[in-house]
């Protein structure tokens, strides 16, 4: 992280101080991919972004310094205006600190590597809040790497990261454009691959009882709007749908992601 100390009396960086500048730039992809780093907004992600050492720097109001005085405790820190942490922040009303993070992707193949028993694939997912929650929902399971596969969200998009409630520095974050490789390198690994579908031949309560779901496991997840692609769910070792036992005529993404997930949590506890 960059040393920059701030003392009583000496001016606040405003939003056209060159490094807010170019934080600010970090809102677009292009430029985080450009940068090689990302932002992490609020206590919450900051204290998960230190802990994983991956913060290159850390802007704060004088407010935020106060409140966040704990957390804050040996950082270096970059002390801003109101009016810069308004164009830095991704939300109407900023909690008054913000990191410049290293990107987290891990590849494919480094993932797999450490042969993980329970992996969550998000394909072609777009919207950034439902890719958040996969990444908190899969945490909380207990996967270790979540998989954006084909032409999914960017998962360091800030309504993604503050989405992720931290989950985001916990787990091994892939971004893998071609789906169809990731299912094949995920069999190849020795995870079988289950495709979320609401017409899948497999209920969901039939896997919990038969004792299946004790196998390593990667659950695949379509996007709310359109599912999974066709030939992916096909290619898929079973496709599985979560029973509705009322009325409703379906789960959202992250509800569903968590009824699978949780299954499979429980059918691997020792």
């Amino acid at each position: 992280m960059t040393q920059h100390f701030h003392r009583p009396g000496d001016p606040l960086f405003t939003q056209r101080t060159p490094r807010v500048v170019a934080a600010v730039k970090l809102h677009r992809r292009r430029d985080r991919e450009k940068a090689g780093r990302f932002l992490a907004e609020g206590p919450q992600a900051v204290r998960e972004a230190l802990e994983a050492g991956a913060v290159r720097e850390i802007f704060v109001t004088e407010d935020g310094q106060a409140r966040h005085r704990t957390l804050l405790r040996g950082a270096n820190l970059s002390v801003v205006t109101d009016e810069a942490m308004a164009t830095l922040a991704d939300t109407v009303t900023p909690q008054g600190v913000i990191a410049v993070c290293d990107l987290l992707d891990v590849p494919l193949d480094a993932a797999l590597a450490r042969a993980p028993r329970l992996v969550a694939v998000a394909v072609e997912i777009r919207d950034p809040g439902n890719a958040g929650t996969v990444l908190r929902t899969a945490d909380a399971a207990g996967a270790t790497a979540v998989i954006f596969a084909g032409d999914a969200v960017d998962p360091f998009n800030p309504k993604c990261v503050r989405a992720s409630a931290g989950s985001l520095f916990h787990l091994d974050v892939v971004r893998a454009p071609d789906a169809a490789a990731t299912l094949a390198a995920l069999r190849e690994a020795g995870l079988r691959t289950l495709a979320t579908s609401g017409y899948g031949a497999t209920d969901l309560d039939d896997l919990a009882d038969d004792g299946s779901l004790a196998r390593p496991t990667a659950w695949l997840f379509g996007s709310e709007a359109h599912g999974l692609p066709d030939d992916l769910r096909d290619a898929a070792d079973a496709a599985v749908r979560v029973p509705i036992h009322g009325r409703a005529e379906s789960l959202n993404l992250a509800a569903a992601a968590a009824v699978c997930l949780y299954a499979s949590a429980r059918a691997q506890r020792p």
